[in-house]
């Protein structure tokens, strides 16, 4: 079982790439042990920067620190840092469209006991609707290390979400990434996974359930799909880490061959994941689609596997969804 949660594998990725780069800086409001920043910080204490709890200065500094040459990695929990300093994003770095890497931490329910003001569940539509911010949510450590390591080719604002907890792999150490591009994990033929950044959607069934996931939520989603196969259900699962830009080629690809879509997220229903698969669906090849979500409400506190269960959102439930609806 992996214990290695994705906050480390950015860390391990920026310790790596800081011995030969020294541009690389990393800032935090108080919150460099929950983000597994504190080896950074260790290693590199000239390139750190603890701001303390003043998430706003936190990211308006990483902004100047972007303009001044450098490549910022800024760190603090996703429920902050989406909505206080939400403005900073929207002005400071989106809209000098500086060099800026935001990472939400604990993302999602991660924080789960401590109720929904330290829950993430809007921050997906909050950013995505920011111009120039890109909003990733990778869903292994694998797929983490390939996205850090790809945003430090380029100087482009983004946001990171990722948990706190560890999560199971999904790829091999060799995953397959390419920037802004789904990954077909399932394809309907089989029941196993075949990881591709893309796939020949000629031969995909004509009848596919097709789960759309991001983050947490995609292997959840790949064991339900593995469950429906069982039941001779033909399930593709593309998983788009990339919620923004969003694959919209692998969405309709996959579309066309489908009798239902389901999108599944550790977010609210509106603004997401979802929301944008249904748009893109509308628009250009309309199919059924289901969102499975958090509800629209305070979601019950307990443990985040605790949460996913209750609301049906783990493999049975998924399966479950998706057969009500096929």
């Amino acid at each position: 079982m992996n214990k290695i949660p994705n906050r480390k594998a950015i860390c391990d990725v920026l310790l790596e790439k800081a011995e030969t780069d020294r541009d690389i800086v990393v800032l935090c409001s108080d919150s460099r042990g929950s983000a597994s920043m504190a080896p950074f910080f260790q290693r590199f204490p000239e390139q750190s920067v603890e701001v303390g709890i003043a998430e706003q200065n936190l990211v308006s500094i990483s902004a100047g620190m972007a303009k001044c040459g450098k490549k910022p990695f800024c760190f603090s929990p996703a429920s902050f840092l989406s909505t206080r300093s939400y403005e900073q994003a929207k002005v400071d770095v989106a809209y000098s469209n500086t060099n800026v890497t935001l990472v939400g931490i604990s993302g999602g329910v991660s924080y789960g006991e401590l109720g929904m003001s330290h829950h993430s569940a809007q921050d997906i539509a909050a950013m995505s609707s920011i111009p120039n911010m890109r909003v990733y949510l990778p869903s292994d450590r694998f797929q983490t290390a390939e996205l850090i390591a790809a945003l430090l080719q380029d100087q482009k604002p983004a946001y990171i979400r990722v948990g706190r907890n560890p999560v199971e792999d999904i790829y091999p150490e060799n995953c397959p990434f390419v920037m802004d591009q789904a990954t077909v994990i399932l394809d309907g033929n089989a029941a196993e996974a075949l990881p591709s950044s893309r796939t020949d959607w000629e031969t995909l069934p004509s009848d596919l359930i097709t789960i759309v996931a991001c983050g947490e939520m995609t292997r959840p989603s790949v064991l339900a799909a593995r469950l429906l196969a069982g039941e001779g259900l033909h399930t593709a699962v593309l998983d788009m880490y990339c919620v923004k830009p969003l694959d919209k080629e692998a969405v309709i690809q996959c579309a066309l061959r489908s009798k239902l879509i389901l999108t599944v997220e550790e977010h609210s229903p509106f603004g997401g994941l979802g929301s944008m698969v249904s748009q893109i669906i509308g628009q250009q090849c309309p199919r059924k689609t289901v969102n499975l979500s958090l509800p629209d409400e305070p979601v019950i506190t307990g443990k985040s596997q605790a949460v996913f269960d209750y609301y049906g959102l783990n493999a049975d439930g998924i399966a479950k969804t998706a057969k009500e609806n096929y």
